[in-house]
């Protein structure tokens, strides 16, 4: 089930592939055209990586859902390959702070003892990254950051407290990455009998690229 080659897709690559044609030797090229050359080549080259590390899934379902994750990178990959063929650089000198008119201090946020709209909250957190910088093995939420309590034991007892004053039930939903899905999903089974739902799912999940190819660094999907 390889990658569709959709309209969508090829524009991208096409507006990299259709600059402006310059009078030059029959032989050369203007710098924009070997540009816009070299990213077709590039996104081709994408392209077939993908498809065959699609091809190594034999669950369909698995496959399916491998695939739409590879078809939103590589729209995004063509995407950066078209501004860079443009040579499109961040202007930093217009990147500013917001307005003070836009921005509310803290302070002056009105404080609500109670509200019947916290049975819609949700709290969502990213919890997707792994520990090593920081000496740990496993998810940065379990490292113990206080009184023998991790960052996911003080988030849990705010929630669950707030459950527990306001009547509620507000989920606690952690976003994982692949490689701390499982883990956190063990962690977890600890807060069974708390006063808190816990939720979990997986966030998608991009390739590497090297640097000197622009292919991607893995070789298998998992």
């Amino acid at each position: 089930m390889p990658i569709d080659t959709t309209p969508a897709a090829g524009a991208a690559v096409a507006a990299a592939t259709t600059q402006e044609h310059h009078p030059h030797h029959p032989h050369t090229l203007s710098t924009l055209d070997f540009q816009g050359a070299s990213s077709a080549a590039a996104a081709n080259a994408m392209r077939t990586e993908i498809n065959r590390l699609i091809a190594q899934i034999k669950d369909p379902q698995e496959q399916q859902h491998f695939k739409n994750e590879m078809y939103s990178f590589f729209m995004l990959f063509t995407r950066w390959l078209n501004e860079r063929s443009k040579g499109t650089k961040i202007n930093w000198d217009k990147v500013k702070s917001p307005p003070a008119d836009q921005i509310v201090p803290y302070d002056n946020i009105p404080k609500v003892e109670s509200s019947p709209h916290l049975n819609k909250l949700a709290v969502l957190k990213l919890n997707g990254g792994l520990g090593t910088t920081m000496g740990c093995v496993g998810p940065k939420s379990a490292i113990e950051v206080r009184d023998g309590m991790t960052f996911l034991d003080l988030s849990v007892r705010q929630i669950e407290y707030l459950n527990k004053t306001k009547n509620v039930n507000v989920p606690f939903i952690l976003m994982n990455s692949f490689n701390t899905d499982e883990e956190t999903k063990r962690i977890v089974q600890k807060y069974a009998t708390h006063n808190i739902e816990i939720l979990t799912f997986n966030q998608s999940r991009y390739p590497r690229i090297k640097k000197d190819s622009l292919l991607p660094a893995p070789r298998h999907p998992n």
